[in-house]
């Protein structure tokens, strides 16, 4: 065999790459870093640090509502976010209300309070409380602007929340330092429109990377105090606390892997390209 009929060979082997060793790459470039714990470095965007500072500046005691609006679909991307920013929370000692729009996604926000309440040795009913959740979507958040105990009087064990030190005096919105809310689909166009614009609600986004960009409007006309998008946005905040989490720990396998993907489709064309020279030669001799 001739060195070009080798050449011509190798180039068609690589043009024909079998998917497997593309999968096996994908994973190795996933789970090494992830093994070794390699770190990472993020730039804080603005819409980031905005909402860093918003809770940052907010008054000792102050509440800060969260709603847990995504499920497990959503857990990887947003989840860190709650955690970060629970902790923020904590560290200032701030109250935190929990409740959210999407029921089996109340799970993933109970454990991520009640982890982060144990780190900072936060009581339930006095730092914390969970008022569970209630259907109703637009209904249920038009209603908390008005009285709280509208529909919960209770919280998610059943007490009446009257019960709980730091629910007296508190009643709705305006008694609320500002409302996060963890959402992966519509509902933030809800918060939006009957919480932000009916009762000037202080919004503070954190959702799915690919939904992120739907929200870029609201925050230049300053609906939204600011906006957490996708993993980064949640390495960047847990940056801004100095509590490494999954966040920043995911931050280089996802590059890797996306300098993998754009390797791999750059290589593609390239010996797609030369093979086809490389038949037409043949065709023409």
């Amino acid at each position: 065999m001739t060195e070009k009929e080798r050449g011509a060979t190798f180039l068609e082997k690589l043009n024909n790459l079998d998917r497997r060793i593309i999968f096996v790459l994908v994973f190795c470039l996933v789970s090494l870093p992830m093994i070794l714990k390699l770190p990472s470095q993020v730039t804080i965007s603005p819409e980031v640090k905005k909402a860093y500072d918003y809770i940052e500046a907010l008054p000792e005691h102050s509440i800060v509502m969260f709603s847990v609006d995504y499920d497990a679909t959503s857990m990887p991307e947003i989840q860190p976010m709650a955690l970060a920013m629970m902790r923020h929370a904590f560290s200032r000692n701030l109250k935190i209300i929990l409740t959210g729009q999407i029921a089996i996604g109340m799970p993933l926000g109970t454990q991520a309070m009640e982890e982060t309440a144990a780190v900072y040795g936060k009581k339930y009913g006095v730092d914390y409380i969970n008022l569970g959740y209630r259907p109703g979507y637009q209904a249920v958040i038009v209603a908390m602007g008005r009285e709280f105990r509208d529909l919960f009087a209770n919280d998610y064990r059943g007490t009446p929340i009257d019960n709980y030190p730091m629910m007296k005096g508190v009643h709705n919105y305006g008694n609320l330092g500002c409302v996060v809310v963890l959402a992966h689909g519509g509902t933030v166009e809800n918060w939006i429109q009957y919480a932000q614009s009916r009762f000037g609600v202080k919004l503070i986004i954190g959702t799915t990377a690919v939904g992120a960009p739907d929200y870029y409007s609201y925050l230049q006309a300053e609906q939204l105090v600011g906006l957490l998008g996708g993993m980064r946005g949640a390495a960047e905040y847990e940056t801004l606390v100095k509590a490494p989490g999954l966040g920043l720990l995911a931050m280089a396998p996802q590059s890797w892997v996306h300098m993998a993907i754009l390797g791999l489709i750059l290589l593609g064309n390239v010996t797609f390209f030369l093979v086809k020279r490389k038949a037409k030669k043949v065709e023409q001799k």
